[in-house]
């Protein structure tokens, strides 16, 4: 049993021995090498190469609360009015991705930016979101109107050679309200619109840009009598006979040849996408500042006359005019206006912007100034007041609205009268300290419709309204000649008056706590307008034959509003 036990240890040694050396003759697996995130100098801090290949990456973003508050005076018939505060939770996060090649940078960047606004004013809901599409209302009887959803692609652009394509801020812009949290002073700031630029750097600073843009992110409506305060198409009566102008909200005469009568039809005033806007700028930077001219074109087209110049138009009969459909005439003519020709608007603007270091380390002074012709949204006259519709009322409990259409149409001819408007505005940031800083703010603006755009338009209203009637309600521009005509707010030339001021205390790198306020006054320039807050029955078929027999009727020339912004912001 000894002798067994020895064999078998014996063996299992030498078998052991062998096996050992036979690993040693076997290769080692090494284990993969761990590739490191290395850092990227080329483009600035925060870069870095994205493992396995040659492009250089940055992440970075953004948290932001802002609560406001709007004084607010009016709470009529149970609509959205009355709110004094706003609330806004914002996030912003941008990717940026760089790569060197023969021909230069290869730059792809993209922002998305998304948030939560609750309350009627301050920060709150925006209808000039929810009119490009970037919010969207919640549903339900109390929180609608009053909490709303934000989602935007802000940017996402490539750069390569110098070329830009993709959503981009316009090449128009300069100042785009750098300074401000609300952006309330007049002036062109469109940061998201979809384009194809070049940039040529001509040397010495200077550079020049040609750049074709999306036009519907520039584009405020044809003027329609027909189209409510919501810039929706009405679908009321036309006139005292029940007769609505369909399809289209312009309306305009047309007439018959041998013999006795008058016709009403409309104009589709719902411009299509055809030719982009076309911007240029030529740019100059120094270590002093910045110099900037540029200019635009944008075109503003309508579509057809109606029904054409057919039977199925509606014909003028007795006085006061009823509106009726019937046939044409025995042995008259069809005598139709013109097509509708395209107009093209244009705009032009310059800025400054000067560092004032002697002052103190960060302190900037902006400059700018624009002026347009049926390009309203280049000059940015409605920058606080609200963009993309005809008519606004964003101050609550506003007296009067103010008009934005860059267009109107002659009843008589068909064709389109453009609008100008002009801005002026100024901007500074002072730091008090690497800490504190604080920005002052102010601009001026006008707008004015043609000479004979009220004039026209209230001759069509003189046809379609009947006595006690008012189918083109709070856009009635009423009959020349009349009071009602005097004091309608519709098409009339307005002013634009802002100025505030901010501070912030930054006790952190990239951390902001501020308060901004700033003042609002817009104003007619010539006369007095019906006050619609104090006498909101004004506009009414049977109050407009009062007030032109020289009835009561409540007036203003101006209205003004204050507002208070809080805001904490983190960057990364």
């Amino acid at each position: 049993m000894t002798l067994l036990k020895s064999t078998l240890l014996a063996s299992a040694a030498g078998f052991a021995a062998v096996a050992g050396a036979q690993a040693a003759d076997l290769p080692v697996k090494k284990a993969a090498p761990i590739e490191y995130v290395r850092v990227c100098s080329a483009y600035g801090a925060g870069f870095f190469y994205i493992p396995g290949t040659d492009t250089c990456l940055r992440l970075s973003g953004r948290a932001r609360l802002e609560a406001g508050y709007q004084t607010a005076y009016s709470r009529q018939n149970g609509s959205n009015n009355g709110d004094s505060t706003g609330y806004a939770g914002r996030l912003r996060i941008n990717v940026d991705a760089r790569t060197q090649t023969a021909y230069g940078t290869l730059r792809a960047f993209v922002r998305l930016d998304a948030g939560s606004r609750t309350g009627q004013s301050g920060p709150g809901t925006s209808g000039t979101q929810q009119r490009i599409g970037n919010a969207y209302f919640a549903t339900g009887v109390d929180g609608f109107g009053r909490v709303q959803q934000f989602s935007n692609v802000d940017k996402a652009f490539i750069q390569f050679a110098g070329f830009t394509a993709g959503r981009a801020s316009s090449f128009f812009d300069f100042y785009a309200h750098d300074f401000e949290f609300t952006g309330a002073t007049a002036g062109s700031d469109l940061a998201s619109t979809n384009l194809i630029a070049y940039t040529a750097t001509l040397g010495n600073g200077f550079s020049a840009t040609i750049s074709a843009e999306d036009p519907s992110f520039r584009r405020t409506p044809i003027f329609s009598p027909t189209v409510n305060a919501s810039n929706v198409t009405t679908n009321s009566a036309i006139s005292n006979a029940g007769v609505f102008l369909t399809n289209s909200p312009v309306p305009v005469y047309i007439g018959y040849n041998g013999a006795t009568g008058t016709r009403i039809g409309s104009i589709d005033a719902i411009e299509r996408n055809r030719m982009p806007d076309f911007v240029g700028a030529l740019r100059y930077d120094a270590a002093w500042g910045s110099l900037q001219v540029s200019g635009a074109v944008h075109e503003l087209n309508v579509g057809n006359v109606a029904n054409g110049a057919g039977a199925g138009q509606f014909n003028l009969v007795g006085t006061p005019a009823v509106v009726t459909a019937s046939a044409v005439p025995a042995g008259a003519t069809n005598v139709s206006i013109a097509h509708t020709d395209s107009s093209y608007g244009y705009a032009f603007q310059g800025g400054a912007k000067v560092n004032l270091p002697f002052i103190s380390p960060g302190d900037t002074l902006y400059l700018q100034g624009a002026y347009g012709v049926g390009a309203q949204l280049y000059t940015g006259y409605s920058s606080y007041t609200g963009s993309y519709t005809q008519s606004t009322t964003t101050i609550q409990g506003q007296k009067f609205a103010q008009y934005f259409s860059d267009a109107t149409i002659n009843p008589f001819t068909g064709q389109m009268s453009l609008s100008d408007s002009f801005t002026v505005s100024a901007a500074y940031l002072h730091y008090w300290s690497p800490e504190w800083r604080s920005a002052a703010f102010g601009s001026y603006g006008e707008q004015n419709f043609s000479a004979g755009a009220r004039a026209g338009q209230g001759n069509i209203y003189s046809s379609v309204n009947g006595a006690g009637v008012n189918v083109f309600g709070s856009n009635a521009v009423g009959q020349p000649g009349t009071r009602f005509y005097q004091l309608s707010q519709a098409l009339r030339d307005t002013y634009q008056f802002v100025a505030g001021a901010s501070l912030i205390w930054s006790p952190v790198k990239d951390l902001d706590i501020g308060v901004e306020g700033f003042y609002t006054q817009i104003g007619v320039k010539n006369g007095r307008v019906i006050d619609t807050d104090k006498d909101p029955t004004a506009y009414t078929g049977a109050r407009i034959a009062a007030i032109n027999a020289g009835g009561l009727v409540r007036t203003t020339t101006a209205d003004s509003v204050q507002r208070v912004v809080f805001r904490v912001q983190r960057d990364f």
